[in-house]
């Protein structure tokens, strides 16, 4: 079960976009019927719903009667997990700590699901297709600490290059600092980023906590939050990941990265 980011998350169960259909899913009609039905809840949201998710989940329990694992796969703070996991054993639910890394397996294979906790080997025995679990020794949190790290590189560089073309097309020297970085200023990348940038606000926001968590600065990355606020709110921000080019030329994306 999980909802996706923009129009998606705003859906009903069981009404998602039609080129996620025919992948051998079965659409049920509730989150009630979900839990009811299902041995093992995996759980993708927009980071900022995780704990909203969560206490959905835990009072369809409790209505239902059905006990399912229940795996997190979201990208949240360690503290946000511990959260989730109380939430859940109010309800007499078991959690499994996960993360995604990696691309969409239906764009292509590669994508790894990092999981921790005491029944994390129940989730990682699923029939995974295209996607290679990742097995961690120790408590919830593990895996979605690899996250808050891995997710602070890629997507932490990828603002930094954004904000620089911006600041660039404004300084009128854009074509100067593309011929200065090379392929460190990938524009696709940040054209893709962009049709994401509003979930990725909470992420960062994540990202944030769990730095702070770890006794360093959370600055850094509650301003990576703004510039991902900012780019949300711009043209380049309007799609699906899916479906924007990623050999958009960079002239394009800074001309529809400027506020509007």
């Amino acid at each position: 079960m999980g909802r996706a980011g923009g129009d998606d998350a705003r859906r009903p169960f069981g009404a998602v976009r039609p080129a996620r259909r025919g992948r051998g899913l079965e659409l049920l009609g509730s989150l009630d019927d979900v839990v009811a039905a299902a041995r093992v809840v995996l759980v993708v949201t927009p980071p900022g719903a995780a704990r909203d998710a969560a206490r959905d989940i835990a009072d369809a329990a409790r209505r239902t009667g059905a006990r399912p694992l229940v795996a997190d796969l979201n990208a949240v703070a360690p503290t946000t997990v511990a959260s989730i996991e109380a939430t859940l054993a109010e309800a007499g639910l078991d959690l499994v700590d996960g993360s995604i890394s990696g691309p969409p397996p239906g764009v292509r294979p590669g994508a790894r699901v990092y999981l921790s906790g005491a029944r994390a080997g129940e989730v990682a025995a699923l029939p995974w297709r295209d996607v290679r679990p990742i097995l961690l020794a120790g408590p919830n949190g593990r895996a979605s600490a690899v996250k808050m790290s891995t997710a602070s590189v890629y997507k932490g560089v990828t603002a930094v290059v954004a904000q620089a073309l911006r600041a660039a097309d404004f300084h009128g020297v854009l074509d100067e600092v593309l011929a200065d970085l090379g392929e460190t200023a990938d524009p696709g990348a940040i054209a893709v980023a962009a049709t994401k940038a509003a979930r990725f606000v909470a992420e960062m926001r994540e990202i944030s906590s769990a730095q702070g968590a770890a006794g360093l600065t959370p600055a850094l990355f509650e301003a990576f939050a703004e510039v991902y606020a900012e780019i949300a709110a711009t043209d380049l921000a309007a799609g699906h990941p899916e479906d924007t080019p990623r050999d958009v030329p960079a002239a394009e994306v800074v001309r529809r990265l400027r506020r509007r």
